[in-house]
């Protein structure tokens, strides 16, 4: 009981407690005050479940610096980047908002709810001998599942259980740890190498050595301390996970699509998801992506874009939201699958207030109808997720200080909702500068061609406008936009009357040319 009460007051002393989500900007702070919901005409506020992620308190740091964040690190987004589109698609995503989100959604295992919270870090790197003791005891009995648990009650052994991961046997005159590989080969790792080996997770988080074995498994997908000691800050029960638990569940998401390489990032965003069951969360979540009309082939990209769905109640949060779409936005049900595919998150966000605030500000700023809102949505569903202030607002007076009106924007908008994604200094001006400068084109002309704002300057409107000119073969006056639009074969088919690789060496020599002055600047 003694050592109960201990247990509880270290876990007890590192709980967070953060502050309520703030209310929306739009006047709308009464639909997050009740904790319900309520209709009044055709207007509904539906109230998901899950976490704000702006409660989380950004500004801590490890002891080595690192700064605890709900997003992923920079590590992860520089490896985001490789992966990523071309910088002319998605240009302004650093002004994306943090929407309001709602209540977390707790999950079980075998009918038992567990909540997320944050471990305990050391102040330092020395343990009391006495603190160190009362933590080895309380962590064995920690350090097991809910299912675990139960298995021990019955008289199982769970040691016995990791057929794919290591059982590790102590006693005081064991100076080696046996285990079992994940690919079954039998080896004997000296207790010692173990410890050196999370030498710097040990010093950093009271570690039990009955973590190793998962720890050992997680660091296949490319986990490293400092990762771990992430997954520990942020949700450290995710670490006393039982090795083939956490397997079955991860095999079971690589199963569905999920790549490889995207296991890390998913555990470091959402944790959690080695806590949840394949039977009871994983399979229902991706039978409800399913049952929208997402192809299979395309659900491992859904879960690594947004793994937190799987903390969402599919009865609860995600069908709700699936009803808002299509009964308060507008959406067509056969739609709802592209929608998604194109923006994950938006199942995860308080659709209802994210819809609203966006309604308004666009019908008042610019005059906008529902039809053309709507289809914007269809069109670029990441709209919902842009601040107004501090993205939608910039592009929409950007466009009017070039002599826009609000009828060409909003026509420019419902064509190409993907300009509000872009950013200004490097995308949207340099090409209004050259639109002007050297193609000697109006700017009503983009009201025509609205598909130029999104078209590459350096690998698409400079090349051709550069190859045409030294043909001789660029009309004057004008440059027509149109032969910025059709494909590379076509343009030098219809335009340029010549080989296509005469035209991409061409660009390949023009794209160093340009590099080299850049660089000299």
């Amino acid at each position: 009981m003694a050592a109960l009460s201990l247990h509880n007051f270290y876990h007890i002393s590192s709980f967070l407690f953060s502050p309520s989500p703030s209310s929306s900007s739009w006047n709308l702070s009464f639909a997050l005050s009740n904790g319900g919901s309520f209709k009044r005409g055709k207007f509904v506020v539906l109230l998901s479940t899950h976490s704000n992620p702006k409660i989380l308190k950004s500004n801590k740091k490890s002891r080595y610096g690192q700064r605890i964040t709900p997003y992923d690190t920079d590590e992860e987004e520089e490896e985001d980047e490789e992966f990523g589109e071309d910088d002319d698609d998605m240009a302004g995503d650093d002004w994306l908002m943090n929407d309001e989100f709602a209540e977390t959604h707790e999950y079980g295992v075998n009918g038992k709810k567990f909540k997320s919270q944050k471990g305990s870090v050391k102040e330092g790197n020395k343990r009391p001998q006495e603190q160190r003791k009362v933590s080895k005891v309380l962590k064995s009995r920690q350090g097991l599942t809910a299912e675990d648990r139960m298995d021990v009650r019955n008289g199982s052994d769970v040691g016995k259980k990791n057929s794919v991961g290591e059982s590790y046997h102590t006693s005081n005159k064991m100076n080696e740890v046996g285990s079992f590989g994940i690919d079954g080969g039998r080896k004997m790792v000296s207790r010692t190498s173990k410890e050196n080996r999370y030498q710097r997770l040990s010093d950093e988080i009271d570690l039990d050595e009955k973590w190793f074995p998962l720890l050992d498994y997680l660091s296949t997908f490319g986990l490293k301390e400092s990762h771990f000691i992430q997954m520990y800050e942020r949700h450290m029960p995710s670490l006393q996970i039982n090795v083939c638990s956490a397997q079955e569940r991860l095999d079971y998401l690589l199963s569905v699509g999920v790549k490889q390489r995207d296991i890390r990032r998913i555990l470091l965003r959402q944790p959690q998801i080695l806590e949840y069951t394949v039977e009871n969360n994983l399979k229902p979540h991706v039978a409800f992506l399913m049952g929208l009309g997402i192809p299979n082939s395309r659900i491992g990209q859904i879960i690594a874009s947004a793994p937190s769905l799987f903390s969402y109640s599919v009865e609860n949060s995600l069908k709700p939201t699936v009803r808002y779409l299509i009964e308060e936005v507008g959406i067509e049900e056969h739609d709802l699958g592209k929608v998604v595919q194109l923006s994950p998150q938006i199942l995860v966000q308080r659709i209802d207030i994210s819809w609203n605030t966006r309604y308004m500000f666009l019908s008042k700023e610019l005059g906008a109808p529902r039809d053309s809102i709507v289809k914007m949505v269809k069109k670029h569903p990441q709209l919902l997720h842009y601040s107004i202030d501090d993205g939608l607002l910039p592009r929409i007076n950007f466009l009017r200080s070039i002599g826009m009106r609000n009828s060409d924007i909003l026509k420019v908008l419902t064509s190409l909702t993907q300009v509000l994604s872009l950013s200004l200094e490097d995308n949207l001006k340099p090409k209004y500068l050259y639109l002007i400068n050297e193609l000697n084109n109006e700017v009503h002309s983009l009201t025509k061609y609205p598909m130029y704002l999104s078209l590459s300057l350096d690998q698409r409107i400079r090349p051709r406008h550069r190859f045409l000119v030294s043909l001789k073969k660029a009309p004057k006056g004008p440059f027509p936009l149109s032969s910025l639009v059709p494909t590379d074969e076509c343009f030098c088919q219809q335009w340029a009357g010549t080989s296509l690789d005469k035209y991409l060496a061409f660009r390949q020599r023009l794209l160093l040319k340009e590099f080299a002055r850049k660089y000299e600047k």
